[in-house]
């Protein structure tokens, strides 16, 4: 029996007696049910300059090693997404090369792998406006395209901030994704992500109507079958997920929708008994144990079972992403601390400073209720250290 000490809501401590780790297992043949990316986030350096602004110095041992362990699960890995700190910290260069890697550990073991291209080398501050600006936006789109898709790995086109700054109106998104899409040679994946993820992409396809914005996006999907093999859409909201798959549903050719909804996964996976949604998660690389055997469950008729064990980690998935959203990836990087996947508690750009100490506990507390804690006694000690940092005994 593993115990310690965790401070309550007012601060006072009180034992806490830890769980023992689920009975996860490892998939013996590919999952076929659902088609299943974890966004993975990057472990930097611990000695190196993780202050905001300072280029990017990853551990590749570490980060790479976290990537062979989502593959082993049979899950896909999304990499160079927002999970991995993109705009948050991750700097092109140090994107370049993780693509570059990414990739190639995924060819040394048959690993499904998406990666995301979006127009983060360019300075906000001098794109200009109008078509010079849409030109630039464009420009950066191929270049990030043309590494990801060299690389063998799946083209993600990832929601733009230079294009949501200089775009005014659905066309401009129209135009800018059209010309990519018609330029792909194979099927990519669209990002939407929205606003609670990143301010900066507040109405992302030309309205801040969710309604309009979706005709827009839908539109763009209609006139380039074949070149879309799915969507990831990050907006929060499962009705309008539920709406927009059936809708995909009724195009000539397929295309997926992968949730990206962190507080809603479980019934979306599962499905309304028509369509159930794929997924493209970051909550997935913090509970990639679970996540694999309740999509082993699926696989082997059982989704009452597949459906429960989600949903066990629902609470956690919601709390992780609870606002500010964009803070969720210190509750990855946490996770995967406590369970050694990790050295340090560090990330770049000093992002590990992101959470409160209360929310870190009771991250901890919900990671340990779902037997996501693999080795008890080593995620104690590293939680009782953190309570020291902060000045108390755990």
């Amino acid at each position: 029996m593993t115990a310690l000490l965790l401070p309550g809501p007012d601060g006072v401590l009180a034992e806490h007696v830890l769980g023992a780790p689920g009975a996860w297992t490892r998939p013996s043949a590919p999952l076929t049910s659902r088609v299943v990316y974890a966004a993975a986030h990057v472990v930097p350096q611990r000695w190196a300059d993780n202050s905001p602004g300072a280029p990017a110095v990853l551990d590749w041992d570490a980060t790479l090693a976290f990537r062979h362990e989502l593959w082993s699960y049979g899950l896909g890995v999304a990499d160079a997404m927002d999970t991995a700190q993109r705009g948050m910290g991750l700097d092109w260069a140090a994107t370049q090369d993780l693509v570059k890697r990414s990739a190639a550990e995924a060819a040394s073991v048959g690993g499904m792998l998406a990666c995301g291209a979006g127009t983060d080398q360019l300075d906000l501050t001098t794109v200009p406006a109008g078509r010079r600006g849409l030109d630039a936006v464009l420009g950066a789109y191929r270049e990030q395209v043309e590494l990801v898709a060299g690389s063998g790995a799946t083209v993600i086109l990832m929601a733009s901030r230079a294009l949501a700054a200089v775009a005014v109106g659905p066309q401009d998104y129209l135009d800018v994704y059209g010309t990519l899409l018609d330029e792909v040679d194979r099927p990519v994946i669209l990002h939407w992500l929205g606003p609670m993820f990143d301010p900066a992409l507040a109405g992302y396809w030309g309205s801040g109507d969710v309604a309009a914005a979706t005709e827009t996006f839908l539109e763009l999907i209609e006139a380039h079958p074949g070149k879309v093999d799915g969507v990831k859409v990050s907006l929060l909201d499962a009705a309008h997920e539920t709406a927009l798959r059936a809708r995909l549903a009724t195009l000539t050719a397929r295309v997926r929708l992968y949730t990206g909804d962190d507080f809603n996964y479980p019934e979306l996976i599962h499905g309304d008994g028509t369509h159930h949604s794929d997924a493209l998660l970051g909550i997935f690389a913090a509970i990639a144990p679970l996540a694999s055997t309740a999509l082993q469950a699926y696989d082997a008729g059982d989704a009452d079972r597949g459906h429960a064990l989600l949903a066990s980690t629902q609470e956690l998935g919601r709390h992780i992403f609870s606002a500010p959203t964009p803070h969720y990836k210190t509750g990855v990087a946490f996770l995967a601390w406590l369970n050694g996947q990790q050295p340090g508690f560090v990330m770049v750009g000093g992002q590990q400073a992101g959470r409160s100490l209360p929310h870190l506990v009771r991250t901890f507390r919900l990671a340990d209720a779902a037997g996501l804690l693999r080795d008890p006694e080593l995620a104690a000690a590293r939680v009782r250290q953190l309570l020291a940092v902060h000045g108390l005994v755990g």
